[in-house]
């Protein structure tokens, strides 16, 4: 699930509750200190970036999902018809306003592609031989290796983030990750653990970017799934940190596993 409340960055983006996240006092903010050139420098994608345009702008007091990225993945059967099928129930219980737990709730990560939404700002650095994708939600890191070949699907130990090697082709990061748990569900979509995920991030101006993403799965996919993420660069903003914390003081999870807010004695 892809929530965020505008209103409290606090508060947790992946569901109501999606556990209870500290985030630290806000320091003075600083812009960053400008980077020398050099003859044979890589495109230059650092800084922190924020989703663009914002999907929560004019919706300050509420909590909606976001919606299915691109036009939604084309599903071979049964697959089609169950995540319909657990879409529609999860539309549901959010319009009810009891959500349903999703993995968020349970304080895990969220794994690609979904971390690369992001509902929170990321950071991205750019270090010789690697760049490494930091998201706020649930301070979480992804490293993308430089000049690095994939290796066989059975040497890669599946993770939430898979293992993502990238190359640079002119101004464009293409990067290609495999070995995602098929456990990790984007929008809950089921994938095979042949998935194979393709990114183009590039700069479109000199502070927004753009993640071509191209889903390949064909156990799954009638066709490759495909959608693209717009950022915008924030060079005053500090990162923060975001703890999840399974015991949340104000939500709990209910035994139909839904997630309520709870009594004031409960509270007390």
């Amino acid at each position: 699930m892809h929530l965020r409340p505008s209103i409290l960055l606090a508060a947790c983006a992946a569901a109501l509750i999606a556990g209870s996240a500290t985030a630290a006092p806000a320091h003075a903010s600083r812009p960053a200190p400008a980077k020398p050139a050099a003859a044979n420098a890589q495109p230059d994608i650092s800084g922190v970036w924020e989703l663009y345009p914002d999907p929560f702008a004019g919706d300050e007091n509420t909590f909606r999902e976001l919606p299915v990225p691109g036009d939604g993945p084309k599903l071979r059967e049964p697959y089609a018809s169950q995540w319909k099928a657990q879409r529609a129930k999860r539309d549901a219980a959010l319009k009810a306003g009891k959500p349903l737990v999703d993995p968020s709730t349970q304080c895990l990560p969220e794994g690609m592609p979904a971390i690369m939404g992001a509902i929170f700002p990321l950071e991205i650095l750019q270090t010789p031989g690697r760049v490494t994708v930091l998201a706020e939600f649930l301070t979480q890191t992804r490293r993308i290796y430089l000049g690095r070949q994939q290796p066989a699907l059975d040497d890669i130990n599946p993770s939430f983030y898979g293992l993502a090697t990238g190359r640079w082709e002119g101004d464009t990061l293409v990067v290609t990750t495999r070995g995602v748990k098929e456990d990790v569900r984007f929008f809950e979509i089921p994938h095979s653990a042949e998935m194979t995920i393709t990114e183009r991030i590039r700069r479109t101006g000199p502070n927004l970017m753009e993640d071509q993403i191209t889903i390949d799965d064909p156990k799954m996919l009638i066709e490759p799934y495909r959608f693209t993420y717009g950022y915008k660069r924030n060079p005053t903003y500090e990162m923060q940190e975001y703890f999840c914390d399974r015991e949340d003081p104000l939500f709990k999870v209910t035994s139909d596993g839904t997630v309520e807010m709870k009594d004031t004695d409960e509270i007390k």
